[in-house]
């Protein structure tokens, strides 16, 4: 066998795995150990619809103008995330949302505080732009 038809083997053989492995991860269903309720899937929306990913983080992913967001429900509570919802601050908009959307958020954060762990100071930060959790 030649050294041009051993590469070729080689790389039709890696496009078929990954061929392979794409339409596994495609197909396969997936389960959340702790799936968000109503409520919070609709925080969830209203989380995106107004964007403020832009300038929030969960799980130290998003914008850096505010907080990161993960665990302020578990760290803060609901009263305390409401006063912010209700009138901003300087740098935050106030949104104006109905009582039923700043519950709807309060839910989502609720469920984002169950499901992991997050504190962007303690990430150690590599050169090359990744974060790592220490």
């Amino acid at each position: 066998m030649s050294n041009y038809q051993w590469k070729m083997s080689v790389f039709i053989g890696l496009i078929v795995l990954y061929a392979i492995y794409t339409t596994v991860l495609y197909f396969r269903e997936y389960k959340e150990a702790l799936p968000a309720d109503k409520l919070a899937q609709t925080g969830k929306i209203i989380w995106q619809q107004k964007n403020c990913v832009a300038c929030h983080q969960l799980y130290g992913l998003g914008g850096h103008l505010g907080p990161d967001l993960t665990n302020v429900y578990g760290h803060k509570g609901a009263p305390y995330i409401k006063a912010f919802l209700q009138s901003g601050t300087q740098v935050m908009p106030n949104y104006h949302l109905s009582e039923s959307e700043m519950q709807a958020l309060i839910s989502f954060l609720k469920y984002t505080n169950s499901t992991g762990i997050a504190d962007p100071n303690t990430f150690t930060q590599h050169p090359y732009g990744t974060i790592s959790a220490q």
